[in-house]
């Protein structure tokens, strides 16, 4: 049987870019590594303006390490001139590429991943912590993110900040655990007063995440804006 190709698929044929630094930008950024991309999820809009893209691009793992395996990308298409724009954001988990998707336009339903696509959640926590990461967009910067991919149990952690200045635990961290022999994952979350004991909770890991209190728990699943933290010392492959 023919082997299913899930390269992406970004209907651009018989489209030009709208002007030069879209067409740059689009081959160093997309197009470029589009043999290592896989397609985890993807929607159309019924008047073909749009698709939107949750992919996994497996060339980032031979680069810098820790850095953000997936990415979302947004098309938009000007059919009568046959021209096409395009934005996009490189992120850790799937949950924030699928919130970053809806938070432009994309239906929430049609961007899930299918079955067979990535690890299963291995619980309900994990489920429901996923959904609101899909939900709660914008209340969040991503600060910093490590993804480990060396062994039989990958990992992700996160690092997040609280755009409103009034929540009482404003630094979020994220940590995914994927079993790669059961193909399941998990995801937890843990809530600090300061940045510095958010990545010293990154850097010692032992002891349990922190839960954050159940009235300020809203975790984000979109980069509002970029930050620039201090740095955090990453794992070495």
């Amino acid at each position: 049987m023919p082997r299913t190709d899930y390269r992406p698929d970004f209907r651009l044929d018989g489209f030009e870019p709208v002007n030069d630094a879209v067409e740059q930008a689009f081959w160093g950024h997309i197009d470029s590594d589009r043999d290592s991309m896989t397609t985890l999820a993807s929607h159309r809009s019924p008047d073909g303006r749009h698709s939107f893209y949750v992919i996994h691009n497996s060339a980032v793992t031979w680069g810098i390490p820790g850095e953000p395996q997936l990415f979302a990308l947004r098309l938009e298409r000007d059919i009568p001139a046959k021209m096409y724009s395009f934005e996009h954001a490189e992120l850790p988990l799937p949950a924030m590429a699928q919130s970053w998707l809806i938070k432009r336009g994309c239906p929430g339903e049609a961007i899930a991943l299918p079955p067979g696509m990535g690890t299963k959640p291995a619980d309900t926590a994990t489920v429901a912590l996923q959904q609101r990461l899909m939900g709660d967009g914008d209340h969040f910067a991503l600060l910093h993110s490590y993804t480990d991919d060396t062994s039989s149990k990958p990992e992700t952690t996160v690092l997040l900040r609280a755009l409103d200045e009034r929540v009482e635990k404003p630094f979020r961290v994220l940590l995914e655990q994927a079993d790669l022999d059961t193909y399941t994952h998990t995801l937890r979350e843990g809530a600090f007063e300061t940045f510095e004991a958010a990545t010293s909770w990154m850097e010692d890991r032992s002891s349990p995440l922190p839960p954050a209190a159940p009235a300020t728990v809203r975790t984000a699943g979109s980069v509002a804006r970029p930050a620039a933290p201090p740095q955090v010392a990453g794992r070495s492959r």
